[in-house]
């Protein structure tokens, strides 16, 4: 698999409310990770902020995670909610406490992080019975639309590794170019 990020450069495109909504629009994603207003949540591979802008009025805290600071220049830029704090650090060492999200989610960025020690590191920091949203590019998709299909992974490959990290998949859904999976974390 790829596991490359996204190119800063083209930080805008990131930002193309048609055809972001058209894979996953704002209200499936808060659908999935259902928050009542109080969870702290991680948006991992946040990029420039356009899915965490969405979650942010609906919960107490946000982490946006993104490797890249150039992807934190751009949000800076574009302006960021007072309750969304910025981490610039991989998946797979991240600076937050143990137990210390109620929801984590991913949008379109799965791929690029999809190893055995990011999946670790996010069981860690998910509290008991956290919620894990993936949504990504699908391995059946066509290609025309986000990385080679040969850098996806498939939605039951992408849920039996969550099983196997301790999670319970809760809702499965495959579309066209991607899917959205919706998972809990195991009981401590």
């Amino acid at each position: 698999m790829g596991h490359h990020t996204f190119d800063a450069d083209r930080a805008d495109k990131l930002e193309d409310a048609q055809r972001r909504y058209r894979f996953l629009s704002a209200e499936e994603l808060l659908w999935a990770l259902s928050p009542d207003g109080a969870e702290t949540v991680a948006d991992l591979g946040s990029g420039t902020g356009f899915y965490t802008d969405d979650v942010a009025p609906a919960v107490d805290q946000v982490y946006a995670v993104d490797i890249q600071d150039a992807m934190h220049d751009y949000y800076r830029e574009k302006g960021v909610p007072e309750n969304v704090d910025l981490v610039t650090n991989g998946i797979d060492d991240l600076p937050l406490d143990t137990d210390s999200l109620d929801a984590a989610f991913s949008t379109m960025t799965y791929h690029e992080f999809a190893t055995e020690q990011a999946l670790c590191e996010i069981s860690r920091v998910l509290r008991s019975q956290g919620t894990f949203v993936i949504v990504d590019w699908a391995a059946s998709g066509s290609g025309n639309h986000g990385p080679p299909v040969d850098e996806r992974y498939s939605a039951t490959e992408t849920a039996s590794t969550l099983r196997q990290h301790g999670f319970t998949v809760e809702f499965e859904a495959v579309r066209p170019e991607t899917f959205l999976i919706t998972a809990t974390a195991e009981i401590s």
